[in-house]
């Protein structure tokens, strides 16, 4: 093996996050938008899935739902980009997080199809990208949100949308 085609240093990220279920048990009780706003205020901890892929919720109101994420290499796919799963992650989160603003307390939500448009490459270095979602339709059953995923600058990277299936007790 030569010297350009060794590998290079192995990196290390350590992730640790609070325990799911009570995070959920902490929902209880709570309207969406109640449930949302005491995350936003470190009342409650965020998802394990916030902390692995380290992106977190900015902003929170009714219908609406924002999240932040700065690419770093620890998203990358192998051909040095931001891996898409990674950024559907982010839309389905701030789409969901929208419907989940509008639910009353002890009802829930779960993502029934997920569509995602790239727009154009996201790597590291660009900053910090803002997710915006915002709902379009919640009935009895089902729910449609849309986002999407811009730079700083206003750069659209990514848009989206999604059907939820609305989960009342």
């Amino acid at each position: 093996m030569t010297k350009e085609s060794s590998p290079q240093t192995p990196r290390e990220r350590t992730a640790t996050w609070s325990d799911p279920r009570r995070v959920a048990d902490l929902a209880r009780g709570r309207s969406g938008l109640d449930f949302l706003r005491a995350m936003l205020a470190g009342e409650i901890p965020r998802p394990p899935v916030g902390e692995v892929l380290a992106y977190d919720l900015a902003e929170v109101e009714e219908g609406r739902a924002v999240f932040e994420i700065v690419p770093a290499e620890h998203h990358y796919n192998p051909i040095g980009s931001v891996h898409g799963g990674v950024i559907a992650t982010v839309l389905d989160s701030a789409m969901g997080c929208a419907v989940h603003t509008l639910l009353p307390a002890g009802v829930g939500y779960t993502t029934t199809d997920l569509t995602t448009t790239f727009v154009r490459g996201v790597r590291s270095g660009l900053g910090t990208l803002r997710c915006v979602g915002e709902v379009m339709h919640v009935g009895g059953r089902t729910a449609s949100a849309r986002a999407t995923l811009v730079g700083e600058d206003g750069t659209l990277y990514a848009h989206g949308s999604c059907n939820c299936l609305v989960l009342r007790p």
